[in-house]
Parts: structure tokens; sequence; C-alpha cells
């Protein structure tokens, strides 16, 4: 590619290897997000147009401006992450849930062990397919029951959270989602919105949306929850930042609370104690309050 083409403004600016590291130094110490150096490319393509929207020269000049701007987070996050998602992911774990948990959890209330009461938290919720489509088990198979289903939903890209909190997807997705779900839960769209399927009023009643960044100490959500989802995030952090953010989601668990990890993560030692109970699975040990 020519200095004349990245001059006005197409494909990826230069980044030195010095400016990649002052970087990506400056992500890890505020989101825990580990760009080794085979991320260089990836950096470049994803912010090179939020610089030159700045009016900026370089990616170090970029440094300097999210120094002195503490707004620039938002938007820099917001391209740095990736957020590939689908309805019912790895099935097998709503499986469990459907026909393991859910029956559990029902026989427990009946016996008066537990309250009709379930709070669920998709952590790193990106556009919403997770959130929703655990919505839609619950909702179907507790609500009717009695039950009251909260679900809070997180990320710390406000771009997908919006996108998350419209409910709304191309309607190309709905062929993720089991046909008896699908005709209950989903509307699809007419005239503006044709071609696009949207979440029903029963599902987002149950919704909860916020920002919340993992790499923080300290995170702003009220009480504990029966089910955490975190799934295909922590690939994301080295091994000390998994650490730390294992350790504030499994506290925010109840005992006899579920964890659920994406396919390709493990969840290791841990200062809470959990036992697996299903691929990537795991159930904090103690009798659930």
């Amino acid at each position: 590619m020519s200095v004349a083409d990245q001059i006005v403004g197409f494909g990826p600016l230069p980044v030195s290897d010095r400016d990649f590291r002052s970087l990506t130094r400056l992500i890890y110490s505020e989101a825990g997000i580990h760009l080794g150096p085979a991320k260089k490319a990836l950096l470049a393509g994803r912010l090179s147009r939020r610089v030159r929207d700045l009016g900026l020269q370089s990616f170090g000049a970029y440094h300097e401006y999210v120094q002195e701007h503490p707004e620039e987070w938002v938007p820099l996050l917001d391209r740095i992450t990736t957020n590939e998602t689908h309805f019912f992911r790895e099935p097998r774990q709503f499986e469990f849930v459907d026909r393991q948990l859910v029956p559990q959890l029902r026989a427990a209330a009946d016996a008066g062990q537990r309250p009709r009461r379930l709070r669920a938290w998709s952590a790193g919720c990106s556009s919403g397919e997770e959130p929703f489509s655990l919505a839609m088990l619950l909702v179907d198979r507790l609500v009717p029951a009695g039950w009251d289903v909260e679900i809070v939903a997180t990320d710390v890209s406000t771009r997908v959270l919006s996108q998350a909190e419209l409910a709304t997807w191309p309607i190309a997705r709905a062929r993720e989602i089991p046909e008896r779900y699908l005709k209950r839960y989903m509307l699809r769209g007419v005239r503006g919105q044709e071609g696009r399927i949207r979440a029903s009023d029963e599902l987002r009643s149950v919704m909860r949306f916020e920002r919340l960044n993992l790499a923080a100490q300290r995170y702003p959500l009220a009480g504990t929850f029966d089910l955490i989802f975190c799934r295909n995030v922590l690939i994301y952090f080295d091994q000390a930042s998994k650490d730390q953010v294992l350790r504030r989601l499994l506290e925010r668990l109840v005992p006899g609370g579920h964890f659920f990890l994406g396919h390709a993560e493990t969840l290791g030692p841990t200062a809470v104690p959990m036992r697996s109970v299903c691929p990537n699975v795991y159930v904090r040990e103690g009798v659930a309050s």
C-alpha cells in the first residue's frame, strides 16, 4: 500500500513496535486485555480510522490522546474488543440448564428449600444473543410456574451493549433459535424493520443492561446470582488478570450456583470451591440459602 493511500485514508496506519507496546500496555492496564505481538495488524486495522477521525497523525499521538482524554476509553474498547456470538451457542450447556438444572430448581422450590426467584448474569453479553437465549429458556420453563426471573447483561463495549438493549437482529439469526421459542418470543419486523426479528416484551421485561469492565477493581452490580455466564471472554486475559476476574465473578455466585465458561476455557484452581458438573459448567460447593 502506498503512502498516498494512507494519507487519503485507505488502509491501516503504520504502527511502530514502540507505539504498539505503549498502546497495548495502556489497554492492559485499563481493561486487562492482553494483545501480544501477533495482534499488531489487528490493532492497526481496528483503530486506524479512529486515529484519523481525531485528526491525529500516528499511533504515538493517539497514545498521548487517550491518556489526556479518559472519555476516549469507550470508543477505543468498542473497536478493539471482539464480539462474535450467536443464539444458543454451545447448545449442550443450554440442554443442561433445560433438562437438569431447571427441574432441580423447581423441585427445590416446591420443597420449600429456595424461593421461586432466579438471577442470572451474562458477563460479556456482546450483542445480546447469549442473554436472550437464556431468557427464552428460563421464561418458558419458570415464569409459568410462578417464578421471578431477572437476567443482567453486561459488556465493556457500549456499542454492542446498545445493540443488545435494542433486542433486534437480522432475520438470518432466526435459524439459530429453536422453532418453539422463535414462534413464541420473537417478532418479525414489518415495514422499516422488514428483514429483522425483535425479542418480545415478555423477554425484554426480564432483562437489565449495564456497561461493566471485568478488569475493574469493583463491579457495580448489587446482589448475587444463581447463574453466571462468562463464555469466550477470559481467553483475552493473561493468567494474572484471569485469576482476578474469576475471583470477582465467583464471589457473586451463590452457594449451589452454576458458572458457565466457553468451550476453549478452563476454570483451574480457585479460592472459591467449585465442582465440574458438565463440560465447562461448574457448581459452587455449598448449599444455597
